[in-house]
């Protein structure tokens, strides 16, 4: 027997999640759900089954267009989301300004208080931005 929270765990839209339910009980394995319109243990496919599958995903699809949404309408007022920056310029100049007097990537993090990752991303962005330039 598979156990699941809710009908929506056996696939990521209706199709494979009516793909997964079909394989298990072809093989002989029960579905027990645990919460939800579809509650309970399911031995074969029935339409309540289908009804929670297509429900999850047509919430998984209003989720994702509120937040597309809700980016496009942050974006016109000028907010962009993700994590602040690290690096401002001065940092930016220190980084770039070690790399060209030859420091390694990790002298760098050392030195400018930063971490490897960031001084990689640094070093390749004005990298990209010198091959752009014709």
């Amino acid at each position: 027997m598979l156990t699941v929270q809710e009908a929506d765990r056996l696939g990521r839209n209706l199709l494979e999640g009516l793909i997964v339910l079909n394989d298990l009980f072809e093989q002989g394995v029960a579905v027990k759900i645990l919460e939800g319109i579809a509650a309970g243990e399911h031995t074969e496919r029935s339409l309540i089954l289908d009804l929670a599958l297509a429900l999850a995903e047509d919430r998984r699809r209003d989720i994702a267009r509120k937040t597309r949404n809700g980016l496009e309408s942050a974006a016109r007022h000028g907010r962009k989301g993700g994590r602040p920056r690290v690096v401002d310029d001065d940092k930016r100049r220190a980084i770039l300004a070690r790399r060209a007097e030859g420091q390694s990537l990790r002298q760098i993090a050392r030195g400018v208080g930063v971490s490897l990752a960031v001084v990689h991303g640094e070093v390749k962005a004005a990298e990209a931005d010198v091959q752009q330039q014709p």
